[in-house]
């Protein structure tokens, strides 16, 4: 093979994981709207609990028919952390922000989730971009934060404390499921995660059900089953798997349309109301987008 073809072959990965990552982002942005669904029908833990539960049989059949033998014993940390964080902390502590949170201001708390996920998987991966990359990361993050504070008048309130708090966990998950996916196939990655956090879903749905009202609509089934099959399973296979394409913080960077793309859904499906300001934030962050791709993670 000669360096041209080495190019192209390299070029080739990378685009090709800039379009997964891309399309997991596409899918990851409806999930705040069917939370919202799903939340007419179920309480917030019984909608955590049944979701983990329905993904872990997913990725348990998927697991089973391949034939995937168990994990190393050295993969299991940061398995935990990404059942931890992606497949408890975020969906339960989002679930309870949507509760009093609209989907558009929820949508662009969670905005700055790239610039967490950027910065964790510095610390803990060492990975270390150029001083563009953050300053682009900082700038998206920034006009998020301004938004953000601009829709609650300044004045953040308890679901924004709970939005924070599961972007944080998220982000952990985020980096290392990136750094799993290195080793093992990403669709492994969040297979196992939501396997090894059944006992705690299973339990949180033994808790929950008697407690909570189950009202369960054609609407609310539909939304359990799509944060369950796509948000909870289906978008990380192509999330995990275009990270290892392309490194964490590049990937990480692509979610700053997320919030963007949920406040179009959140208009289209919900009927709220667009923020006058948000498409001026669309520009500025497309702007950050484009600048950090074209920097290396």
């Amino acid at each position: 093979m000669t360096a041209h073809d080495s190019a192209i072959s390299i070029r080739s990965i990378a685009v090709g994981g800039i379009a997964l990552a891309a399309l997991a982002v596409l899918c990851f942005s409806f999930s705040f709207p069917a939370t919202a669904w799903t939340l007419n029908g179920f309480g917030p833990w019984t909608a955590t609990g049944l979701r983990g539960v329905l993904a872990a049989v997913l990725a348990g059949a998927c697991l089973a028919a391949r034939r995937v033998p168990l994990p190393r014993r050295a993969d299991w940390p940061g398995l935990l952390v990404v059942a931890g964080g992606c497949v408890i902390g975020f969906p339960l502590l989002t679930t309870l922000a949507l509760q009093t949170s609209s989907t558009a201001h929820s949508a662009v708390v969670i905005g700055l989730l790239p610039l967490a996920t950027a910065a964790h998987a510095a610390l803990r991966n060492g990975a270390r971009p150029p001083r563009t990359f953050w300053a682009a990361a900082l700038a998206g993050a920034a006009v998020v934060l301004a938004f953000t504070l601009q829709q609650s008048a300044g004045r953040p309130g308890l679901a924004d404390a709970y939005l924070l708090g599961g972007l944080v966990v998220c982000a952990a998950g985020y980096a290392e499921g990136g750094r799993l996916a290195r080793r093992m196939p990403g669709w492994q990655v969040i297979a196992w995660s939501v396997v090894a956090a059944l006992p705690v879903t299973v339990l949180t749905c033994a808790l929950a059900l008697p407690l909570e009202p189950v009202r369960p609509t054609a609407q609310s089934l539909v939304g359990l089953l799509y944060i369950a099959a796509v948000s909870q399973f289906g978008a990380f296979v192509l999330w995990y798997r275009g990270m290892a394409a392309i490194g964490v913080p590049r990937a990480s960077q692509l979610q700053l349309a997320q919030p963007l793309l949920t406040l179009g859904w959140a208009v289209l499906v919900l009927g709220e109301r667009l923020p006058p300001a948000a498409p001026v934030a669309a520009l500025a962050v497309v702007a950050c987008i484009a600048l950090t791709q074209r920097q290396r993670g």
